[in-house]
């Protein structure tokens, strides 16, 4: 035996180890992951992403847009299928509000909360696993699949816009056009705030998650609050309070198809959702350790 080994036995020896153990070592990142690739629950998100565009391009294939007459609002869905990269904002746009939510809520509050309500995470924890290094890898791999699925959703939509709507610049509803140079930087910018604004959404289901032992009820909870959320945002009463609600700056990145970009609300929103998510994982880590695993 090499001097370094009977060192790190001795090291082992006086923590109640095994020999070999490495606390750093357990749980890897990419087990993690082929553990949550291996769920229905995951290939379903992933699968609905990849086929939510083609419905939608199905949608306009069926219908009849000269029916709709002209929109009093002005949205993106006047000028989705004048091209792929319009395609893929409206995408942003009709997603961003409710459907992304539920993916992720759905990949954090479940990570935890499935693993208590299965019984197993007592198992982890016994490996032994540390607390931390679990709930971490938990967070990481969440986080990985949630952007894995807005990644998804981006390509197929680019992808079947480009097949069926062109290569074309991008219009927007008020009249402005940018090339598809300009404009496909704003449009990784503009996915890039939704994933940060996303996150928000994220902590509030993970901290739910190591609350209670039902998936559900965090993923539900999350939903909830959102909804909630919402509906305060659109009364006026509330003034200025509204600016502190979690989903007031969710359409901030529509600021990025003006001339020049407005970025003043997205900067706000990125702040806001960077607090909050701050605020949460360090409440539900914080909570984990100290919590009494039984189930």
């Amino acid at each position: 035996m090499t001097e370094s080994q009977a060192a790190g036995r001795d090291v082992a020896d006086r923590r109640g180890a095994a020999p070999g153990y490495a606390p750093g070592h357990t749980l890897g990142f990419w087990i993690e992951v082929r553990r949550q690739l291996g769920r229905r629950r995951t290939l379903g998100v992933f699968a609905f992403m990849a086929l939510l565009p083609l419905i939608l391009i199905l949608a306009f294939a069926i219908g009849n847009p000269a029916d709709l007459g002209r929109s009093s609002t002005v949205n993106l869905v006047d000028v989705a299928t004048t091209g792929a990269l319009n395609f893929m904002l409206f995408i942003f746009f009709v997603t961003t509000g409710f459907f992304l939510v539920i993916v992720f809520a759905l990949f954090f509050g479940d990570t935890v909360a499935s693993e208590a309500g299965w019984g197993s995470l007592r198992y982890l924890l016994a490996i032994p696993v540390p607390r931390g290094r679990l709930l971490m890898r938990k967070l990481l791999v969440a986080l990985f699949l949630s952007l894995a699925a807005l990644a998804v959703l981006m390509a197929v939509s680019l992808v079947a816009g480009w097949i069926f709507y062109g290569w074309h610049p991008v219009g927007t509803p008020v009249g402005i056009e940018l090339s598809p140079g300009a404009a496909s930087w704003r449009i990784l910018l503009i996915a890039a705030y939704i994933a940060v604004n996303m996150l928000m959404v994220g902590a509030l289901a993970f901290y739910l998650s190591v609350r209670t032992d039902a998936p559900l009820a965090a993923v539900g909870g999350t939903v909830f609050i959102v909804i909630v959320s919402s509906i305060l945002g659109q009364v006026d009463a509330l003034g200025d309070l509204r600016n502190w609600l979690p989903t007031q700056y969710n359409f901030a990145w529509v600021g990025m198809l003006g001339v020049p970009p407005d970025t003043s609300q997205m900067i706000r929103g990125v702040s806001f959702a960077l607090a909050y998510a701050a605020i949460l994982l360090a409440l539900a880590f914080r909570h984990f350790h100290k919590k009494d695993v039984t189930s």
